[in-house]
């Protein structure tokens, strides 16, 4: 009886073992192809991904390669993964994705690859916010025109009850950035009207600010 049980043991110790070490080799695999993303290893991240690996695997917090990437800025590695299937809207722990993180930092050229490989317009951020909003916020010119260009909602609500306009006006500078992205979003017929969930609106905002020249930009278009 007592071999039986040992063998019967032994079986499960074995099991249990293969099972450990199959995990611990996926795990490394995926550190693998995360390190090669962050490294702009663009012959690597090839290499890895014609031996199968996983594309969309996650590391210890919740990114994908793509998104580990994105965080980089490397443009060519991005672009083999984008290329090869990987999910521009896959989201880590903190509710980032390679779409909306490009967005929110201004890296253009991985931006417009997202959004020729199935960006998600109405995906939000931890905030609430679409990419637009924190485009805005920064007043990154050319990545709110690329996003109004996409057919972004310019009204959409974050959940500081803020908009893409009341954004670039409140944690604007006032400088010459902030006002263009005032001034496309107005002409992207942005709501000129709709406050903040204190009902103060842009005019308003802009007003106690002194910012003269988005002032003369929303008055034009109407707002009160």
């Amino acid at each position: 009886m007592l071999p039986e049980k040992i063998s019967a043991f032994a079986r499960r110790l074995i099991v249990l073992l293969a099972l450990i070490a199959a995990a611990t080799g996926a795990w490394a695999q995926e550190t693998h192809l995360h390190s090669a993303a962050r490294n702009g290893d663009v012959a690597r991240l090839r290499a890895l991904l014609d031996r199968g690996m996983n594309i969309d695997a996650r590391d210890a917090a919740g990114a994908t390669a793509l998104l580990v990437a994105t965080h980089g800025n490397q443009v060519e590695a991005a672009r083999v993964l984008i290329e090869a299937g990987a999910d521009v809207n896959a989201k880590d722990g903190i509710q980032d994705s390679p779409y909306l993180y490009a967005g929110a930092r201004g890296h253009n050229e991985i931006l417009k690859m997202t959004l020729a490989h199935g960006a998600d317009l109405k995906s939000t951020n931890r905030y609430g916010g679409t990419a637009l909003i924190p485009a805005a916020e920064r007043g990154l010119v050319d990545t709110v025109r690329m996003l109004i260009d996409a057919g972004m909602d310019v009204n959409h609500v974050n959940n500081l009850q803020w908009t893409a306009l009341l954004e670039a006006i409140i944690l604007g500078n006032g400088g010459p950035r902030h006002t263009e992205v005032v001034r496309m979003l107005v002409a992207a017929r942005a709501d000129v009207n709709l406050p903040d969930g204190q009902g103060v609106t842009p005019l308003q905002h802009a007003r106690r600010r002194s910012f003269k020249e988005m002032e003369d930009i929303l008055v034009k278009a109407g707002a009160r």
